[in-house]
This record gives structure tokens, sequence and C-alpha cells, in this order.
């Protein structure tokens, strides 16, 4: 392990771990020394370290936070972080509003403290120029390498007293000229027409400056050499349990069913939800009692619909060390379970996700990497988390329960991790004969809320105003061309009307959450 000290924008000390002194490029950008000490130790992790942290690096849990090659951490304590809050006028994701108290994934990097494998610094040298700053620097490598397979995290355990050090912010110039090197180019003038409408801010210099600067996504950097062998052990009793709500779709359901029964590593417990709202029926599911099945199967039978409480009702049963979150349309091959144990234990994670692709669809990330989502039909998770987290009944019959779901685990501290590699197929089956087309509190509303309260919800939940600002944008573009009302400034004063009543709802919802 090497660490190099830095203070005003300069290497001022770089030892080893045993705190022998190495020599180091002088009068040189921090970039320039992190690569030239790469390519003399092409298999060491590489610390950097603001100069007034050096008494509280925790370097003695260096190792057992950067558990395996993959990853690149840092850490500011300081709500804001380089690029600053405005970046979310172009990227909706998760990864903009980072929870600085758990260790949180995000692209967005700090020079303040962080570490990152040789390897990783060499694959980059010929995509990623070195830039003067070095902020600016480790931002650019998790942004273009984050979809290639690169981890990258806010990781506060990095330091073992937290307490603010003044660090670079990027400038409106900086921030134009980031989005035009990471983002397609329709999104400067996104962020241009959200400054002016958001801002009231008329950034032209900023907008022009970022033309004279080229795309670095267009040169694919290549960290498949890069191999994964994680020292975290999350596997301490390799059992799984599977939860299934189900509703109105008995052949499906037994087609999964006999799937899990061919599994080579088979589960301990299938947890089947069963929904009806008719009062007088009872269960249709009669092969869980006539056929024998290689597993114990838990079977719920309630009059009561809504994914969000049959799931939280099957997550209360389970005894397992691992879940299995299934739908009851899907098909997977026999060593899905097998597999997914091997990933686990390959990236000492503690959620997974697979691929989970209808007919005649196709993947378009072939790496590992960290996901934008949370599936509930194709995701698996350790089973003591559900103890700290739960499906949302605000969300029951809207959208954004998955996402919600997700989203507590991230603030946890528990990333969610795609394997696209591990395929499940989803069937998509028609609506089950016994659903009811759920009737909202709005649905009477003479203007309609648009988006979905739900949604909105989700939104204020976890994202920061610039997001909700760019999502409010997007989303009046998108729908124009799709309204009777083609006048734009009619239009806009009608979307304006619905925003605000999804707004009024979602914040009902907040309150009985």
């Amino acid at each position: 392990m090497i660490i190099v000290y830095h203070k005003n924008n300069r290497i001022s000390k770089v030892i080893s771990v045993d705190k022998s002194e190495i020599s180091f490029a002088k009068n040189k950008s921090i970039a320039f020394g992190l690569i030239q000490l790469a390519e003399r130790f092409p298999e060491s992790k590489l610390v950097w370290c603001h100069s007034d942290y050096q008494e509280v690096l925790n370097v003695e849990e260096l190792n057992l936070i950067m558990h395996h090659n993959k990853m690149i951490l840092s850490y500011n304590p300081s709500e804001r972080n380089y690029l600053g809050p405005k970046i979310g006028y172009v990227e909706e994701s998760l990864f903009i509003r980072v929870n600085k108290n758990v260790t949180y994934p995000t692209w967005q990097m700090s020079s303040l403290v962080g570490c990152v494998h040789t390897s990783i610094l060499r694959a980059t040298k010929e995509t990623i120029k070195r830039d003067s700053c070095f902020d600016y620097y480790l931002n650019s490598i998790a942004k273009v390498c984050k979809p290639q397979g690169l981890l990258c995290y806010s990781e506060p355990r990095l330091l073992k007293k937290h307490f603010l050090v003044s660090s670079p912010k990027a400038s409106v110039f900086t921030l134009f000229r980031f989005i035009k090197q990471h983002y397609k180019k329709r999104w400067i003038v996104m962020m241009f027409l959200n400054l002016i409408i958001y801002e009231r801010q008329f950034p032209l210099g900023a907008f022009l400056y970022a033309y004279f600067f080229k795309n670095r996504k267009k040169n694919k950097t290549d960290l498949d050499a890069i191999k994964v062998n994680s020292s975290l052990k999350v596997i301490v009793n390799p059992t799984m349990d599977v939860i299934i709500p189900t509703i109105g779709r008995k052949d499906y359901l037994y087609d999964v069913l006999k799937d899990l029964a061919q599994q080579t590593h088979l589960p301990i417990h299938v947890i089947i939800v069963e929904q009806n709202p008719k009062q007088d029926c009872v269960s249709e599911l009669d092969y869980i009692y006539n056929e024998i099945w290689p597993f114990v199967i838990k079977h719920t039978f309630t009059h009561q619909t809504g994914a969000c409480n049959a799931r939280n009702l099957a997550m209360s049963q389970v005894e397992s060390e691992w879940v299995f979150f299934s739908d009851d349309d899907i098909r997977f091959e026999s060593d899905l379970i097998g597999r997914v144990f091997k990933g686990i234990e390959q990236y000492g994670v503690l959620c997974l996700t697979t691929t989970c692709l209808q007919v005649n669809e196709y993947k378009n990330n072939f790496h590992i990497h960290q996901s934008n989502i949370f599936g509930s039909g194709n995701s698996f998770l350790r089973a003591d988390l559900l103890k700290k987290v739960s499906f949302d009944k605000s969300l029951e019959f809207g959208y954004g329960e998955d996402t919600d779901f997700g989203l507590q685990l991230r603030n946890l501290g528990v990333d969610v991790i795609s394997f696209p590699e591990i395929s499940i197929l989803h069937l998509k089956a028609p609506i089950g004969g016994f659903r009811i087309k759920p009737t909202f509190e709005w649905s009477k509303e003479e203007i309609q809320p648009k988006p979905s309260p739900t949604v909105m919800y989700v939104k204020f939940k976890y994202n920061c105003k610039e997001q909700i600002g760019r999502y409010k944008t997007t989303l009046f573009f998108k729908y124009h061309k799709h309204q009777n009302i083609k006048n734009p400034i009619r239009y806009l004063i009608y979307f304006n009307k619905q925003w605000q009543k999804s707004i009024f709802w979602a914040n009902e919802l907040k309150k009985r959450a």
C-alpha cells in the first residue's frame, strides 16, 4: 500500500505502509504523480490524503474497507461535493444525492481522501487525461469507468474522525466542461435551459466554452483484465428462501416452482402469498399440496391485494440467510441460485440483481456494475437486512415501490450490484383474472396530477431539488407532443397545474407514511 499526502494541489509526501518514504515527481500535478507511482507499483493499493487528515487516516482498516481491486473510494465530510448540486440538472440517478453517513454508491469523488488500486490508474492512462485539478481527474475516472465495472463509493470509514477541510469547488465553466466530456451533447443544452428556468442565470460563456472539449466516454476504458476476488466473507450459511407474491397466475406460478425444484442449489423455503379480493373464494393453488416438492412451501392466502403488502407478509416469514425476491411469471436455468452465490462470494456483496429481460429484449451492459435500480422480481438479498427495510404501503398499486425499497437499502450502506451474465426471463404474463383496477383518491380530480403522485413522493424523498427540476423539464417536453393543447403557453400553464396537483397528493402520501 502506497500513501500519497498532498496540499495546495501538489504532492507533499509519499510513504509505504511501513512508513518508509518514497520518491515522487515534485512540481507536477497530483494526477501525474499518481500515474508515475502506479507504473512503479503495479500491484498496490494507492491512497491519497490531504495533509490536514494525515493524523485521522484510517490506515488500519483500509484493506478491510477496500476488499477487492475493482473499486475506487473517496470521502468528503462536507455536504457539498466538487461539482455541486447543479449536476442534478443533468443526472437524475441515485448517485447524485449522497448519504455521507454510510458507504454510498456514487461516482462523485473527492481529493480529500481516497483509495484505488494502481491497476485502475494504469488502465485509464491512455483514455483519461491527467488533469491539473485532482478533483476533476478523480471524478472523470469514476464517471468513465463506472459503466465498465468500476465500483465507486463515498466511504466515511476512510477517516477515524470527521471534520471539514477546504476543498476545491467546480466553477460554472468547469461544470459545463464536465458535462460536455461525460454526457451526451443534448445535456449541455438542458443544463443551460435549467439554469435559466430555475436559477435565473444565463451562463452563455460557460455554455460556449464547453464545446471546445471532446467527450471522454468515446474512448472506452477496458477494465476486464482486472480480476475481482473479495476478501469479505458475507456468506456463513448458503441457504436461500424465495418469496413470491401472486394473483391469478396459477399456471405461470407452477412453472416458477418447477424451475426452483430443478435448482442445483435448492432453496429451503418458498414463501407464496396468494391474493384474491373475492371474499367467498379459496385458494386455486392445489398443486402446492397435491405434489411433492424438494423444499418447504409456506402458503399464505389473503383477500387483501397489493404487491407491497404481499411482499412484506412474505418477508416476515423468511428463515434462511439469503432471500430471493421472485415474480410469479419468470423462468430461469437450473443453476440460477448456484451462480448467484458464486457472484455474491466473488464480489462480497449483500445485494445482487440479475438481468431480467422479456422475449426479444437484449441487454445493453455486459459488465458487472452498480445498478440504478432494484428489481423486486430478480434480486437477492441477505435476509438480516429485512429487519431494516420494507415495501412502503403508501406506494401500493402505484409506481416506485421497487425504487423506494432499493434506496432504503442504499441509505443503509448496502449497494445493489447487477450481474448481467446471470439472466432471468420475464414472461410479462397477462394480468391475473382476479385483479381489480385500483381507484386512487386523485382519480376524480378535474386536473389529473402529472407525474403520478407516487412517483413524485419517491422523488421528493430521495432526490435533490435540482434533480426534480430536471425531471420537470424533461417531463414537459416528453408529453408536449402527446397533448391536445398545442399552444405552448397554454400547455405550460396546464402542465404547472398538473405538477402542483401531483405535489399536493405526494405530500398527502408523505403524511400517511
